[in-house]
């Protein structure tokens, strides 16, 4: 193989391409980016630059002197638009074609929006460096009223940021616990009532039925009725895989891009990574795609190796990690909260905000969760036991 197209300058785009020259490959790498910007770090985007702390250039993760020592082509400001695995071609949207023998699928996910919100001014999703800028612009003008759509770790996160810089915030979600599906019940109550410590309004169980304004959005009305004064509105509310340019490729795609555990897709000498790439994971035992800043990393040298052997590598047993810094708390997550592991408080109380928990599914230890105790988080994260080890019923 001596030429090799990642799609997506990404984190996981990034790490494939280090992960490639690291396995000693030396031919062609061509980086395919819709953006025009080189990778960055995304998860600072809701916290300190959101806030004004750090400015563009802290994100890069990479400078000039790697790029010239990795000798990759850069393509930015290209978005791919079709892949066809009998020519071993990428086309662009401008009709270029790249020729390439090797295909990494690195194109990540687009935020979902909220009906309504195309072409109307003050209306937000945060994902990329430039949906941070145009929120950071608006957030830093005045004093603008802010209501939050979705109070996972992302709505949960612009929220905090919003409200350190001294906003009136509200926090809307549909569920009735915040992240009951990632921390159960328990934990998603504990979590979510940061909010609530800091005086931002957060109202759960309630649906967004519409937004108002005609050319610039001014409020947002709610499944039941009430209506919530905006000056600017965020939409957290989930993302969808970018693979509609992988459609007639013969790529298996469901909700994301169906791989095997070496990141191999259906398609000879094309693997997947990062958020686009569905994956079994060896330790929580499920088909999915995984959305950390771990992951990404972790994947792309399990899929250099897969693409260069054309023999699927396996992946590394490791439990899966996140975190999320919200309110000068920061919360961390490893492995997998099976149906019906129940946490235990092991060190610290839930009232100080400063504990430390771990899931059991029985006897066995499957997932930790931590707020502002980094060292225990860390130790016990070494002792989880894979949850596809253990019986789940």
């Amino acid at each position: 193989m001596r030429s090799i197209t990642v799609v997506g300058a990404s984190l996981a785009g990034l790490s494939t391409v280090r992960a490639l020259r690291a396995e000693g490959y030396d031919g062609e790498i061509v980086v395919v980016g819709e953006e025009r910007h080189t990778p960055y770090d995304r998860p600072p985007l809701s916290k300190d630059f959101l806030k004004g702390d750090v400015d563009a250039d802290a994100l890069a993760l990479g400078d000039a002197d790697e790029y010239d020592e990795l000798d990759v082509h850069w393509l930015l400001g290209e978005r791919a638009v079709r892949l066809d695995p009998v020519s071993r071609t990428v086309t662009l949207a401008g009709g270029r074609q790249v020729r390439t023998q090797g295909v990494v699928v690195a194109t990540g996910a687009s935020p979902r929006t909220l009906p309504g919100s195309d072409g109307r001014a003050g209306v937000h999703t945060l994902r990329t460096l430039d949906d941070a800028l145009a929120l950071r612009a608006e957030l830093l003008d005045g004093l603008p009223r802010v209501v939050v759509i979705g109070a996972g770790f992302i709505g949960a996160e612009v929220a905090s940021t919003a409200h350190r810089l001294g906003l009136r915030v509200t926090l809307v979600e549909a569920a009735d616990v915040p992240l009951e599906r990632q921390l159960g019940r328990t934990m998603g109550l504990v979590c979510s009532s940061l909010h609530t410590d800091h005086g931002v309004h957060l109202l759960c169980g309630v649906g967004v039925a519409e937004l108002l304004g005609q050319d610039r959005v001014t409020g947002v009305r709610l499944a039941d009725g009430r209506v919530l004064p905006a000056d600017v509105v965020v939409a957290g509310v989930g993302v969808r895989p970018n693979t509609d340019w992988l459609a007639g490729s013969g790529v298996l795609v469901d909700d994301g891009v169906v791989c095997d555990s070496g990141c191999a897709t259906t398609v000879p000498g094309v693997v997947a990574v990062g958020d686009v790439a569905r994956c079994p994971h060896p330790f929580t035992g499920r088909h999915a795609r995984i959305e950390h800043w771990s992951n990404a990393t972790e994947q792309a040298r399990t899929a250099a190796r897969t693409l260069l052997t054309g023999v699927s590598a396996p992946a590394p047993l490791t439990a899966p990690y996140f975190w999320s810094d919200q309110y000068r708390t920061r919360i961390q997550l490893a492995g997998y909260v099976v149906p019906g592991a129940e946490p235990e408080v092991v060190e610290g109380d839930l009232d100080s905000r400063t504990f430390t928990a771990v899931y059991r599914h029985d006897a066995d230890p499957v997932a930790v969760l931590s707020l502002n105790q980094p060292k225990l988080f860390n130790r016990l994260r070494r002792t989880l036991v894979p949850a596809a080890a253990v019986a789940v019923s």
